[in-house]
């Protein structure tokens, strides 16, 4: 009656859009509407309380002086004793029906995974997205000319959603779909700690405030050709500046259009691919074994512990850790050239590629030094292998304006296991890129390369957003290290036995000083049915409960050779830092390292590497002057 009554009685021509605030918000009659329902059930759930309270500290008024026994067995008592009993369950159901409400609506946006995978159902989104024009990304320039996603005309007058480089970022933009991406955390709207219709009946928005153009950290001309280079290949390529942490490129193949993404169906069809994975971030969320690459974490921690100077000698039978222990050799099942079998120190093993080098370093460093330098890198570090089956997504160490975009660009973390459990044979695989070491995604090897880098030894927070924050993550080596470790890495494509020194060879004749380190890493992959794409499967025996034999259908798995590179450039003012890998690749120094050379070369030409490289003059303006 109370509602009635406050109908009949409110003069709803005063709540309409043109009488409200100058009408700046269309939402702002139902929001009214929606508060004045929610006063009133809060009136209706307090009444129900206060009233449950009164019959518990003054029960049966009416029955008072009337001996007990006797008023057990009053029927008028037995059916106020049911009564009560059902006024404190409908309160118990409604508080717990409110507080299913408050979960979902402003607690579970932020904690949920799976609501938040899902939040493309929610229809309130959808029509708020709908509404909202969003504003265009930029890429680094900030020219309008560059723009990566924009609006245009399109049929019947209608704009429309346009992106200039589709597949090229669709990893990186998201869809509507699925986990969000940049496009759906820089422009959802950011909510208050406050009801939502009080929010929206009060707050007088001013227009463009929740759709400002954004500027990326993306150049746009070189993520078209990072994206061209693994064209028909399985991989992924990321370019860090290692001064700053710009992200420059990031791109993951196979990859997907945007503009496919137009149905529920179409994304369920491209989630179901198990074969070529379009919808997966290989470059953020995907393991590598990173092979002879991790070979500059090792390094890494050398120089930190003081070990920088340590020599170890190289065997024809190869490095036993302890007795009994397999023996650890160089990829040519020996010693490789073209130092052979002699005592090395750590330049010429870096030079080499020396398994045995860094297999004994890593004995040499220790559990709890490659545990500390792992942290400086945000790797985790576990005790047992066992841990490392529950991996987390992380998303601290990215420089953002907002905690949405982190959690847009969360990381899958990389991981090491360095407990007291593992052998000494363990860590020497690890210290060469193998074994334990094989949780590696191409973003944390482009992190460890930028380190390596950096003018001043830091680990800079990763930036996606031009206007984010420029800061350092962690302080891994001091300037003199840092410039050391350069000169090393610069004998991998420079020095006479160097595994890149041919694929950089173009590079070198441009007068452009590089350092990197070629990997060559194997790896167990599932197999699939070339023709039809589904996974191919093998029958095995094994045990059941009964200790009875069974034959069961098993995934069928091969060894699959990784090619990776990572590479510094320039060598003596680095504004590149890049990881390239190719799934089936084969050896690194052959289709790794020769594209991150090209990737180099495309970089001078766009004025990417500094000053002393300026950008070069396209034929069109040469032809002008």
């Amino acid at each position: 009656m109370t509602l009635v009554l406050m109908h009949l009685l409110i003069d709803w021509t005063s709540l309409k859009p043109e009488s409200l605030f100058g009408g700046q918000v269309l939402e702002r009659t139902p929001a009214a509407l929606s508060l004045i329902y929610l006063l009133g059930m809060f009136v209706l759930l307090g009444l129900l309380v206060s009233t449950f309270l009164r019959q518990v500290k003054h029960p049966y008024r009416f029955e008072a002086g009337i001996p007990s026994e006797i008023r057990r067995r009053l029927s008028l008592t037995l059916t106020n004793r049911g009564l009560h009993i059902w006024h404190a369950v409908f309160v118990i159901l409604a508080a717990a029906t409110f507080g299913f409400h408050v979960y979902w609506a402003l607690v579970a946006e932020d904690t949920n995974e799976d609501f938040q995978s899902l939040a493309y159902k929610d229809l309130r989104q959808r029509r708020t997205t709908a509404l909202t024009l969003r504003g265009w990304i930029l890429d680094r320039s900030g020219e309008l000319s560059k723009a990566l996603a924009y609006y245009r005309v399109g049929n019947k007058g209608l704009l429309t959603r346009t992106y200039a480089l589709d597949s090229e970022l669709s990893h990186l933009f998201g869809s509507e779909l699925g986990s969000p991406g940049l496009e759906r955390t820089l422009f959802q709207r950011k909510s208050d700690p406050m009801p939502e219709s009080w929010q929206a009946l009060t707050k007088i928005r001013r227009y463009g405030e929740d759709s400002a153009d954004v500027r990326l950290t993306i150049d746009r001309d070189l993520q078209e050709f990072v994206a061209r280079q693994l064209k028909g290949k399985k991989g992924s390529i990321v370019v860090i500046h290692p001064q700053t942490g710009d992200v420059l490129a990031i791109y993951s193949s196979p990859s997907y259009s945007l503009l496919e993404i137009d149905s529920l169906g179409r994304w369920i069809e491209l989630e179901g691919n198990q074969r070529d994975k379009p919808l997966l971030n290989r470059a953020m969320r995907e393991y590598y074994v990173p092979g002879s690459t991790f070979k500059l974490f090792t390094m890494i921690a050398a120089f930190r512990a003081g070990k920088q100077n340590d020599r170890f000698t190289s065997l024809p039978g190869g490095y036993v850790p302890f007795r009994g222990s397999r023996s650890i050799t160089d990829a040519n099942r020996g010693c490789e050239p073209p130092y052979g079998c002699t005592s090395l120190d750590l330049a010429q093993a870096f030079e080499a590629s020396s398994n045995q080098y860094f297999s004994q370093m890593a004995v040499a460093l220790g559990r709890d030094r490659l545990k500390e330098t792992a942290k400086l890198f945000g790797i985790a570090a576990y005790d047992t292998p066992a841990e490392t089956g529950n991996m987390n997504l992380i998303s601290d160490f990215w420089s953002a304006t907002d905690d949405r975009v982190r959690k847009g660009l969360a990381v899958e973390q990389s991981a090491i296991v360095t407990g007291k459990g593992i052998s000494a044979y363990d860590l020497a695989l690890q210290g060469m890129g193998q074994g334990y070491a094989g949780q590696m995604t191409p973003f944390q090897m482009a992190l460890i390369t930028a380190a390596a880098g950096n003018l001043e030894g830091r680990l800079m927070k990763p930036r996606i957003e031009f206007d984010a924050k420029v800061e350092p993550f962690s302080q891994v080596l001091s300037a003199k290290q840092a410039a050391d470790i350069r000169s090393i890495m610069a004998r991998v494509t420079e020095g006479a036995g160097g595994t890149a020194t041919s694929a950089f060879a173009a590079v070198r004749s441009a007068g452009i000083r590089t350092g990197g380190k070629t990997g060559t890493a194997e790896k167990l992959a599932r197999a699939f049915d070339l023709r039809t794409g589904k996974p191919l499967t093998e029958r095995k025996t094994r045990r059941n409960a009964d200790g009875e034999l069974e034959e069961y259908d098993a995934p069928m798995m091969y060894e699959r050779t990784d090619s990776w590179y990572i590479s510094i450039a320039p060598l003596e003012h680095p504004t590149l830092a890049i990881a390239v890998v190719v799934e089936g690749g084969g050896f690194g120094g052959r289709v790794a390292a020769p594209i991150a050379a090209d990737i180099v070369l495309k970089a001078r030409s766009l004025g990417l590497l500094g000053d002393r490289y300026p950008a070069a003059r396209s034929a069109e303006r040469r032809g002008r002057r």
